[in-house]
């Protein structure tokens, strides 16, 4: 057996299988939710901590870091040890970097915490997706089970801001860290109840030259996105960090060509459907990220919502997310995925555009609630087919590989967008600012460029799913 030749878990019954989704899916919720709870409670930690913005901007970067440049190399370990052991380990370190967290007494402690944090995610997100297909085989059930894992990850970012706010409120800022620890030892319990091991063969090593590049490539890239949403473009940090990835990537490829046994064997993109899933899942992260991350401040800082009350509003846009996100299977099944990704992709897009015409005195009901659902149907019905697209024929022993792909994909996806649409509203905004004060006409019409924006990622995403293999899943 090669070191990529998995044995799948045991055949368990159904029901068991379900209930171990349920377990796998609330994992990656926590580390989607993790990346935009904090958000809300930057502010408090800032002054109990006295750490100024550029420090607090870290607490951020400090877990997407690690985060996004570890996911191939936690997909490859959990592909080469076994999937349940490295998904274990991980929501293990995830656990314990959030009590560490929740107890920190210094800046410095809260950012290793985080940084924790992001190296534990990285482990257990591809983990818990290679197990998922292993679990669900037939297309017609994995399908249902990728809705699930698809409407319980993509409403973690939406409810990020609305949790963040009611714990900080009502518990302090360590609660939005302490919350992890309760669920994380309930899946820590379960899953290994519930999913019989996988082995994984260890006759040959593992491809080190490959695992340092990848992820100095991944780590630069991301840095140069963060640093750039913060100091600009022309900047000599995030024009290093671009050149240093660039320059690591290419060393990859030269790597992965010459290894016997690669990291990424390159091969792997001769699969259409993990290419296209993958290139359309950065689309989507680029519109989603920026989207939850405007639309917050839109509600706080120019309608005069309260934090609660800004997470409050987008429940519609949570709750649309989740059901279209459970009846994508039946629509893949009618349309074909293709049809069914460009779809869902084009209504995403008209609900930003509607999104990008509210006023500076928009009224909820009738000018931000329809652009909100419509925006939560797009959502959810493209994050489930992408990532269907992103595993298809994807054999056992690269299934690790496959969610660290489009794990990554949707990080990257992420990075970019917030740094490029962020970056355009406040050109925008500045264009409009008088005597250095924004005025909330500004800050709208900052804002109605960056709608746009993630429109044009959104319809980006559309033109690449045309060139995916349509097929219709089985129900």
């Amino acid at each position: 057996m090669s070191a990529t030749e998995v044995v799948e878990p045991t055949t368990v019954r159904s029901s068991r299988r379900w209930v171990a989704l349920g377990f796998l899916a609330l994992a990656q919720f926590l580390v989607v939710l993790d990346a935009s709870i904090v958000n809300i409670a930057l502010p408090v930690i800032g002054d109990t901590m006295h750490m100024d913005t550029a420090a607090l901007a870290w607490v951020i970067t400090a877990y997407v870091l690690p985060f996004g440049g570890l996911l191939l190399l936690g997909g490859r370990l959990a592909d080469r040890y076994g999937h349940r052991r490295i998904f274990v380990l991980g929501i293990v370190g995830f656990v314990l970097a959030s009590a560490f967290a929740g107890l920190s007494l210094s800046g410095g402690m809260l950012i290793a915490a985080r940084v924790l944090q992001g190296a534990s995610a990285a482990m257990l997100a591809p983990a818990a997706l290679a197990l998922l297909t292993h679990l669900f085989t037939q297309p017609g059930e994995r399908g249902r089970a990728l809705g699930v894992w698809g409407g319980v990850a993509g409403i973690g970012s939406a409810a990020g801001v609305l949790l963040g706010g009611v714990l900080t409120a009502a518990l302090g800022w360590q609660a939005v860290f302490f919350v992890n620890v309760p669920f994380g030892l309930a899946i820590i319990v379960a899953v290994p109840m519930l999913i019989t091991p996988d082995e994984a063969a260890q006759t040959k090593r593992l491809d080190v030259p490959g695992a340092a590049a990848v992820t100095g490539a991944l780590v630069a890239a991301v840095g140069a996105l963060s640093a750039a949403e913060q100091v600009g473009f022309v900047h000599p940090l995030p024009l290093t960090l671009a050149a240093a990835a660039i320059i690591l990537a290419i060393a990859l490829v030269m790597i992965e060509r010459r290894t016997t046994q690669p990291l990424i064997p390159l091969s792997v993109f001769r699969n259409r459907s993990l290419t296209v899933g993958n290139i359309v899942m950065l689309f989507v992260g680029a519109a989603m990220i920026a989207l939850f991350f405007a639309l917050s401040i839109y509600m706080q800082q120019v309608l005069g919502y309260s934090a609660l009350t800004a997470g409050l509003t987008q429940l519609p846009l949570a709750a649309a997310l989740v059901v279209f996100a459970g009846v994508t299977p039946v629509v893949i099944a009618r349309v074909g995925e293709k049809s069914a990704l460009i779809g869902f992709l084009v209504v995403l897009a008209a609900g930003l555009i509607w999104l990008a015409f509210a006023p500076v005195d928009a009224a909820f009901l009738t000018q931000i609630l329809g652009p909100t659902i419509l925006i939560g149907i797009g959502i959810g019905g493209a994050f489930v087919t992408t990532t269907q697209l992103a595993v298809e024929g994807v054999q056992g022993g690269e299934a690790g590989l496959a969610g660290g792909l489009v794990n990554t994909s949707q990080q990257i996806g992420g990075a970019l967008g917030l740094a490029v649409l962020s970056t355009l509203a406040a050109t925008r905004t500045s264009a409009l600012t008088d005597a250095g004060v924004a005025t909330p006409e500004a800050l709208t019409s900052g804002f109605s460029w960056l709608f746009i924006g993630a429109a044009v990622f959104a319809l980006a995403g559309a033109i690449a799913a045309g060139f995916a293999v349509s097929r219709r899943a089985e129900r």
